[in-house]
């Protein structure tokens, strides 16, 4: 069974983008995966600094954080924009987690891992512009990156107060996603 971690590059609470990958998880569960999901607020990790690592290593959260990516075949991955990219809090724990400890292989916790994007904003471009510039980093990192990808505008209207969507069009694009990359997970296994 293919399983998958997901996650927001929020660490707010009542976040538009942790709800949106909640329900993508739910989802995925539906396509047949094994889903595990995360805050990232519970993975606290300062700023990377090679110095600090030198001197000090991988930070345990920042560990405990790249062992769950390595330990799942695929990723579903909501951000929100900030000023056209992703946020500081994302960033950052993806270096940490790109770290090579060891004898661990080079992107250990990337290479030939597929992630499925989304985001979701309470504007009207849905976070459509962090979308580019997230695929073309976790490409960088080795990912596969699903063709599909959800962006949702005005996205406070579109979700209940327990964070569960209301709307059938984006319930749709999650399940398509959650089906590419369950789909694509399961052949890279193979």
């Amino acid at each position: 069974m293919v399983k998958v971690l997901a996650f927001s590059g929020s660490t707010r609470s009542g976040s538009l983008n942790q709800a949106l990958v909640e329900n993508a998880a739910d989802a995925a569960r539906e396509a047949g995966a094994e889903v595990t999901v995360i805050n990232l607020a519970d993975y606290a990790m300062p700023i990377f600094n090679q110095d600090e690592e030198d001197e000090y290593g991988i930070p345990e959260r920042a560990q405990a954080f790249k062992q769950l990516l390595i330990d799942h075949d695929a990723f579903l991955i909501a951000s929100p924009e900030y000023n056209s990219s992703y946020p500081a809090v994302l960033k950052n724990a993806i270096d940490w987690a790109s770290r090579k400890a060891g004898d661990e292989a080079v992107l250990a916790a990337y290479k030939n891992k597929v992630v499925g994007l989304m985001a979701a904003s309470p504007g009207a471009l849905g976070g459509m512009r962090v979308l580019v510039v997230l695929r073309m980093l976790m490409q960088n990192l080795m990912c596969v990156v699903t063709p599909a990808q959800v962006s949702v505008a005005k996205a406070a209207d579109k979700l209940t107060d327990a964070g569960k969507l209301t709307d059938d069009t984006v319930k749709k694009q999650l399940a398509n996603l959650a089906s590419q990359v369950v789909s694509m997970a399961e052949k890279l296994k193979d």
